[in-house]
């Protein structure tokens, strides 16, 4: 399956360099060794990691002579807790940074009782919205992506293990709930540790194609997300044993998904995100292990 090089353009994710949510993973990597081995391994586009300097024109400079551009950055929401005055505040100013580096979309994960990052079973202790909470989360991002608008830009909802939109049912929810200038970032390893199967990640990737404005590609290994599930772990717990990894090294067959990327015409970033313990998978090594996957798979 041949994928357009004229609509997809490539990048990854510094998670792999250093982990935001477990910042003792990778502290030793730099944010100069981050962006140079993302450009080495052949990828032309990066997320914002917390070692990123903030300064927009340090930034451009460090990235441009590498060839890499800024074409994301994730942000909180918490409008099912009510916070919808704060939130728009702070989504305006992430909202200017990422324009001012040329970012085309915003991804947004709705963090309202998330347990991500605590230690808490990730399976049996996941939080769930009432009505009156949807309906905050869809009045939320329909602002949202009006302000988005405004710079030409799109909001992206990212389906989160340990969040209130982590399932298909929740993310058909938010998908019908909010007005269709509202965007799902896809992510394969988040809809396949969620569900267990390749059939869902399949079907959520088909049922949203056209309103899918940005994808994370992460593989997910089975028997750490058996381990995990067997003794009641947490989010992090699972990302340090190893539950993901990048595309090609897991148990998810990515050929069907990037035939359903193909045949749809999709125009817009593919990142591979897979967030492990830099000390057991050597980022660069596994970049570059990632960049042959999709090469031999897309052609890309």
């Amino acid at each position: 399956m041949n994928l357009n090089k004229a609509n997809i353009k490539l990048g990854i994710a510094p998670i792999a360099w250093t982990n935001d949510d477990l910042p003792e993973l990778g502290k030793e990597n730099t944010f100069e060794q981050c962006v140079s081995e993302m450009a080495l391994a052949g990828f032309t586009g990066s997320e914002v990691g917390n070692k990123y300097p903030k300064d927009t024109n340090v930034l451009k400079e460090k990235l441009q002579i590498r060839g890499v551009e800024i074409c994301n950055a994730w942000f909180s929401t918490f409008f099912a807790a009510g916070k919808e005055k704060e939130t728009i505040e702070e989504f305006k100013k992430h909202r200017d940074f990422l324009h001012e580096m040329g970012a085309k979309v915003i991804g947004c994960s709705e963090q309202t009782y998330s347990i991500q990052g605590l230690d808490k079973a990730i399976f049996e202790e996941k939080p769930c919205f009432n009505e009156e909470e949807w309906n905050r989360v869809f009045e939320g991002y329909n602002k949202l992506a009006k302000l988005a608008a405004e710079k030409g830009m799109k909001v992206s909802l990212h389906h989160h293990m340990g969040t209130g939109v982590q399932t298909p049912e929740e993310v058909k929810i938010f998908m019908e709930g909010t007005n269709e200038d509202v965007y799902l970032l896809f992510d394969s390893g988040h809809i396949y540790y969620s569900e267990g199967s390749q059939e869902a990640t399949e079907k959520l990737l088909k049922d949203y194609i056209e309103r899918i404005a940005h994808i994370h590609l992460k593989d997910v290994r089975d028997e750490v997300v058996e381990e995990i599930k067997s003794k009641k772990g947490s989010f992090l717990e699972g990302v340090k044993k190893g539950t993901f990894t990048v595309p090609g090294d897991g148990n998810i067959n990515f050929e069907p998904l990037f035939k359903i990327i193909g045949d749809a015409d999709y125009k817009g970033w593919m990142v591979v995100e897979a967030e492990q313990d830099p000390a057991l998978a050597n980022p660069f090594e596994y970049a570059l292990k990632a960049r042959k996957f999709i090469a031999e798979k897309t052609g890309l």
